[in-house]
């Protein structure tokens, strides 16, 4: 049985052959260029065979060398397949929410659970579309809306829909808070697609004076305009509790506008859950506030 060269040679010559340079092979394997270098002299030595030419500016394959490269490559990424099949893949678990509730809420919040779960692929699919957990393959939904939301799901309740108006402390300047109705009403207001202005400025009893104001497609993204000082946003008061508490924005009344449109985390009914859906599952319950 022909003997196996030295294993640190032929790593040092696939990592080389692969670079074509001692200098890039030795970063990538964390020891110097000249072990590198000695690792593919004594392999060469070993084999009788000149597996590289020197040159100035790096190496170059001879012919019989990279005839040998390409099967010792395939050799090591069979060692690596091998390798990884015997360690367990981290739990994967796809849970689908909206752009608003990903950028302000889920991943705010993602350092936590990947402190307390790192044993869980959490991944995000982050989309105003209604997804399928049978056709997107989605394990776990947020959603804003009012059940029941089908038979074949389970909903829990995470935050109620309470909405509050929140600015930039820049816009406001030295304005005493609550903000007066009147000086409310000639503030820039920024509209989303829940157009929630009619409604809150009703509750209010004042009538809007500040024009029409930006319009926008998203909440995160009137949050983001009211965050630069364009305007007073309307939003969900728990999308907004982090930079409240930073002082990024600022409530300007106390009044809430309240609403049966809750955010619920949906989960399919009736299928025996893996370890890892229940646990994000939970995840999100202990966040609520519901």
């Amino acid at each position: 049985m022909t003997q196996i060269p030295p294993l640190n040679g032929l790593r040092a010559f696939e990592v080389a052959g692969r670079h074509l340079n001692f200098r890039a092979a030795a970063d990538e394997m964390g020891v110097t260029q000249a072990a590198v270098a000695q690792h593919v002299r004594h392999l060469e030595a070993h084999l009788g065979v000149a597996l590289f030419e020197r040159l100035p500016k790096g190496l170059a394959f001879t012919s019989a060398g990279r005839r040998y490269h390409g099967r010792v490559a395939m050799a090591f990424e069979e060692l690596r397949v091998a390798t990884a099949a015997l360690r367990p893949a981290p739990d994967r678990v796809l849970v689908s929410v909206t752009p608003t509730f990903a950028a302000k809420w889920l991943i705010p919040n993602l350092p936590d659970f990947a402190v307390t779960h790192p044993d869980i692929d959490l991944q995000i699919l982050a989309t105003e579309k209604v997804s399928s957990f049978h056709g997107d393959g989605i394990d776990l939904a947020v959603r804003q809306g009012q059940p029941p939301f089908g038979a074949s799901l389970d909903a829990v309740r995470l935050f109620h829909q309470e909405i509050i108006a929140v600015a930039a402390p820049s816009l406001i300047g030295s304005q005493q808070l609550p903000l007066a109705p009147d000086v409310l009403a000639q503030i820039p207001k920024l509209h989303d697609a829940h157009d929630l202005w009619p409604a809150y400025l009703k509750r209010l009893k004042i009538e809007d004076l500040g024009g029409h104001g930006l319009r926008l497609s998203q909440t995160a993204l009137a949050m983001d305009a009211a965050l630069s000082g364009q305007g007073v946003a309307l939003v969900n008061s728990f999308l907004a509790q982090r930079d409240i508490a930073a002082n990024h924005l600022v409530q300007l009344r106390p009044e809430t506008l309240s609403g049966d449109d809750h955010f619920y985390l949906l989960a399919r009914r009736g299928s025996k859950r893996s370890a890892a859906i229940q646990t994000v599952l939970e995840w999100f319950v202990s966040k609520a506030d519901a």
